[in-house]
């Protein structure tokens, strides 16, 4: 559907706006208390005078963040332009959204059961839904809606038994990482009375008997600390339904592998538990297996066995043929690569190559239909091939056009591949292909308000700063002048190697429709070209991430897609703290900075919740080789007084538990108290929120709000 303003909204646009301050009028921030602590790293004196607002659940933090609040409200309640690009977000986030289905297993004489969540559009949350064949209608099974009107209960994640007849389903307070897990009975609606408590970083994996599930948890934190508490020392349970957590059986404990991370999947045909340790965000694991003999009466008491017992590659199990397992593997193979081997010797020595390495990094894989499904990344986008379980190459799936395949489904025993697909400019489709037919059928196609006809994504390469060759994407509107006027936001993120590639956004698409350009840039730290590429921008490498976005910023102004003062960079998490860095190097060459939840203080991150996991990716200051790193690039030790620092906006939540909010408390403190011209420095703190999660009407009034500030500080006050 095409996108229509009002004749009231085009001369509303239109008209030009006054700036919110006048011209060397500086605003009047909260006042923040600064403490004399001093913290000696190796003979390194660091002081930390906003040491206090860790203690995020302190009256003095309280009043600091209402304040705060308060101001950056009466900030963009100024600017008349807020109001129509709220509406517009909100009227193009209207859709229906589908996620990919998951299946059962098939029983005979009865049609296949996929679950798959769906939300109407505004929904605060996505229900859930089965559905019994590809003509049945929908069975609404758990609405979270109905828990919590205002979202804030989440429901983070769900898992159905192999028999369709249970959904376990975690939910959380704010969407805090922590979660509790429940038990439905699909057929009643009944939720079982035992509940799973200190669920953190997860997943949910069912026996085949239908009788229970395996899932890893932490000890319980002190009271009152949940929230901020280390996440170290996590278990694998398994928990059998109608039983007291108390009863759960422990399957393995990390208490001597402090950091690191312990999950486990049971193989499709039943026969199999893989248990996989991971020390921290490394991309490196053990694998280890149990034995459980019959599917539909599992052996829980089998020992536990190694596979693979030292962590030096990659080692994730897609699927099994009887005693035949098939691995995706890094060892001797940065971009990845798949083999099989029997249970009995999975010495690499015994191993068969199935899909070798090649020069595109295999994103992801899975056995469906009876083949081997490769996702692949070249140059940053999705090709996705098909092999014979021996290895023979059967073609490849046809996508609508150059994009992302993003999560894929499916069972080696049924004819279906789900998978959904994306760019900037085509909305998140969830597909179906058929195996036996060769065809594919749309599961559910997106209707948006919004016209991609008019707009045009391209991919250009630039060099950064070392000469190394990155992509980048950039969209706009078909015949965009290049004068160097264009309003432009710049996006990256570059670490954990986390692959970012085109996705459709509501807010971009809207951001778009003002005439502005989107442009993304692959950096290193990312997984887009393997562990090579990841591991140039980890450690005491993580400088080159910063370079690199800043020689993609340089090249958008060298190539006058756009200048200075109208070019804003954004980025979220391990992204907030790279636009933090390039703010604090590079303070001359932005227009205005967003940096969401981002690692601010590289020196404490370790010593909250889920940071300990980090330090694989960053190193840690209680070294005193990874401090000299730290200290060097960490935001909030690199703001300086007497410096102009760009118009900036930060957004935290107050259960954020992965990013704990101090990081931003202590980077906005200090830049409001440094800051040497009237540029703005703003916070909003979203409450009842955390991380990863955000009801839709916290998420659309965040986004909007933050393109508002963004668009003004960028000159854009109508829409092209």
């Amino acid at each position: 559907m095409i996108a229509k303003l009002t004749i009231f909204y085009f001369l509303v646009l239109t008209m030009t706006l006054l700036p919110i301050t006048a011209k060397g009028q500086k605003i009047k921030y909260p006042v923040a208390r600064r403490d004399s602590v001093v913290t000696d790293y190796f003979g390194t004196r660091v002081p930390g005078p906003y040491r206090w607002m860790e203690n995020q659940n302190g009256p003095e933090v309280e009043k600091w963040v209402e304040a705060e609040n308060k101001l950056t409200f009466r900030y963009l309640d100024k600017i008349p332009i807020r109001k129509w690009i709220n509406k517009r977000i909100t009227q193009t986030w209207n859709y229906e959204k589908v996620g990919v289905p998951s299946e059962g297993e098939p029983v005979s004489g009865k049609p296949d059961t996929v679950f798959y969540s769906k939300n109407s559009g505004l929904q605060n949350q996505s229900p859930v839904y089965l559905q019994r064949s590809a003509a049945a209608k929908p069975r609404l099974v758990l609405d979270p809606n109905k828990l919590s009107p205002n979202g804030s209960i989440a429901l983070l994640e769900y898992q159905a038994s192999p028999n369709g007849e249970y959904l376990c389903y975690g939910l959380s307070q704010g969407g805090a990482d922590w979660e509790e897990f429940h038990v439905l009975d699909v057929r009643t609606g009944k939720v079982f009375p035992d509940t799973v408590h200190w669920v953190k970083f997860s997943g949910i994996s069912w026996t085949n008997d239908n009788a229970g599930y395996f899932y890893s948890r932490f000890p319980e934190p002190k009271k009152g600390q949940a929230l901020m508490s280390e996440a170290i020392g996590q278990q694998l349970y398994y928990h059998r339904i109608g039983t007291p957590q108390s009863e759960d059986k422990l399957f393995y404990d990390l208490k001597d592998y402090p950091g690191w991370y312990v999950g486990a999947s049971v193989s499709e045909d039943g026969r199999y538990l893989f248990i996989i340790l991971n020390k921290g965000t490394e991309s490196r694991d053990k694998l280890l297996y149990i034995d459980l003999k019959n599917p539909m009466h599992p052996d829980l008491s089998s020992p536990v066995k190694a596979l693979f017992k030292k962590d030096n590659a990659e080692y994730y199990p897609i699927g099994n043929v009887g005693t035949t397992i098939y691995l995706q593997t890094t060892l001797d193979a940065p971009n990845r690569k798949i083999v099989s081997f029997n249970i009995s010797d999975p010495d690499p020595k015994a191993w068969k190559t199935i899909v070798p390495e090649s020069g595109n990094v295999i994103e992801g894989s899975l056995l469906a239909g009876g083949h081997i499904v490769a996702n692949y990344l070249v140059d940053a986008k999705s090709e996705v091939d098909f092999y014979s379980l021996s290895g023979k190459h059967e073609g490849e799936l046809r996508l609508p056009g150059l994009g992302t395949v993003g999560e894929m489904s499916g069972r080696n025993d049924t004819p279906d591949l789900y998978y959904a697909f994306t760019s900037f400019l085509y909305p998140t489709t969830v597909f179906r292909y058929n195996f036996k037919t060769d065809r594919t059928a749309a599961f559910h196609a997106p209707h948006v308000n919004f016209n991609p006809i008019n707009f045009v994504t391209k991919q250009v390469f630039y060099h950064s700063k070392d000469g190394t060759r990155v992509p980048m994407f950039i969209t706009m509107k078909k015949g965009t002048k290049l004068d160097g006027e264009n309003p432009t936001l710049l996006y990256g993120y570059g670490g954990f190697n986390i692959s970012i590639t085109p996705s459709f956004s509501p807010t971009t698409a809207v951001w778009l429709e003002m005439g502005g350009i989107y442009a993304v840039a692959n950096i290193r730290g990312g997984g887009e070209f393997g562990e090579a590429w990841h591991h140039a921008g980890m450690l005491g490498k993580k400088q080159n991430v910063f370079n690199d976005f800043i020689a993609a910023a340089e090249y958008l102004i060298r190539q006058k897609y756009t200048s200075t003062p109208k070019l804003g960079i954004e980025g979220y998490s391990n992204g907030g703290l790279l636009v933090g860095a390039c703010e604090t190097q590079r303070p001359d060459l932005f227009g205005a900075v967003y940096a969401g939840a981002g690692v601010m203080d590289m020196l404490r991150y370790q010593k909250f919740s889920a940071g300990v996991g980090w330090v694989p990716e960053y190193g840690s200051s209680d070294d005193s080789v990874a401090f000299q790193w730290l200290i060097k690039y960490s935001p909030v030790q690199n703001i300086h007084p007497g410096i102009c620092y760009p118009p900036t906006i930060v957004t935290t939540a107050d259960y954020d538990d992965r990013v704990v909010p101090s990081h931003s408390y202590k980077f906005t403190a200090t830049m409001q108290h440094d800051q040497a011209c009237d540029n703005p420095i703003l916070i909003r703190v979203e409450t009842k929120t955390s991380h990863n999660y955000m009801p839709t009407d916290k998420r659309i009034a965040q986004a909007a709000d933050v393109l508002t500030f963004m668009a003004h500080n960028l000159g854009v006050h109508s829409v092209r």
